[in-house]
């Protein structure tokens, strides 16, 4: 094993993979500049372990895809379902499905685009509105259900933390659904 830090795929020479237990990479500033190593794979599996909690609900009956997608709809306004596709990062066959099973539950509606007549575009209804406020509500209480299992200090650790996490959560790269799904809850 060479004792030369590697460079971050980024290119970032600042930054550095370490290596992490039972080989996985952590990621640290480069040796000289003490920063606690960050082991990249246990916070991956910490976080999608904590959206996959919150994703658990019994409203709606939504896949967590449908979930992005309605809280993107939500979120941005009436869209042309193809933004939608490029938003969702999923392909057309998969969002005429994903569209119709919205429709028929009453999520959403698509309407005539007043710009292009072949085009139409995709809209929240009242219903799927309330549905969303419905589960971020949820999630909300799941979430606070488990800080309330944490220490005042771990509490305070991840109240400094959190700014932190909305960077990572809008830097550039991040995928669009997933920034969708953390919009939802």
């Amino acid at each position: 094993m060479s004792t030369e830090p590697a460079v971050s795929q980024a290119g970032d020479p600042g930054l550095a993979l370490a290596p992490g237990q039972a080989g996985d990479p952590g990621l640290a500033l480069a040796p000289g500049v003490p920063d606690p190593a960050i082991d990249v794979a246990r916070l991956r599996v910490a976080l999608a372990r904590l959206s996959r909690k919150l994703r658990r609900h019994e409203i709606a009956g939504l896949t967590p895809t449908q979930l992005a997608a309605l809280a993107t709809v939500g979120t941005s306004g009436p869209m042309r379902l193809g933004d939608l596709a490029a938003a969702e990062g999923i392909a057309p066959s998969t969002l005429t499905r994903l569209v119709t099973a919205l429709e028929e539950s009453g999520y959403v509606r698509r309407c005539a685009d007043p710009s292009d007549a072949r085009a139409s575009t995709l809209a929240i209804t009242p219903h799927g509105q309330d549905v969303l406020e419905r589960i971020r509500s949820e999630s909300t209480l799941v979430l606070a259900a488990s800080l309330r299992l944490l220490t005042p200090a771990q509490r305070s650790a991840l109240a400094e933390a959190l700014p932190v996490l909305e960077q990572l959560a809008e830097a550039p790269g991040s995928s669009g659904s997933g920034t969708a799904e953390t919009r939802s809850h």
